[in-house]
């Protein structure tokens, strides 16, 4: 199209990418709230669930671990649980980028800014 006029032709295949690789990123951001995981402790007593952002949605607790002396165990449990959730939201995010981005043309383990 831009043939004949140096790398102005290449620029536009550019800003052509740049804008598909924008569209993407927008559509799997949206995504990412209908997204959900899990994060498990002390074999499924605890249970807490995020979306792909790592917003936290839900709590679940098995009513068998409600002792006052066990409460230290609980929070422990509760920490755990939120860790293991928020590692994979961000695996899972990462997923979704990588799909949005493949085909792109960019470098192998390219950071993002999300």
């Amino acid at each position: 199209m831009l043939k004949g006029l140096g790398n102005l032709g290449d620029m536009a295949k550019m800003m052509k990418a740049a804008q598909e690789m924008q569209e993407r990123m927008a559509s799997v951001q949206a995504g990412l709230d209908s997204i959900t995981v899990e994060g498990q402790a002390g074999g499924g007593l605890v249970t807490v669930t995020a979306n792909a952002k790592g917003e936290l949605r839900a709590i679940r607790i098995d009513p068998s671990i409600f002792r006052e002396e066990d409460r230290e165990m609980v929070e422990d449990l509760l920490l755990a649980a939120i860790r293991d959730a928020q590692t994979r939201a961000a695996d899972r995010m990462n997923e979704e980028l990588r799909r949005a981005t493949e085909g792109l043309g960019l470098p192998p383990g390219m950071k993002l800014p999300f």
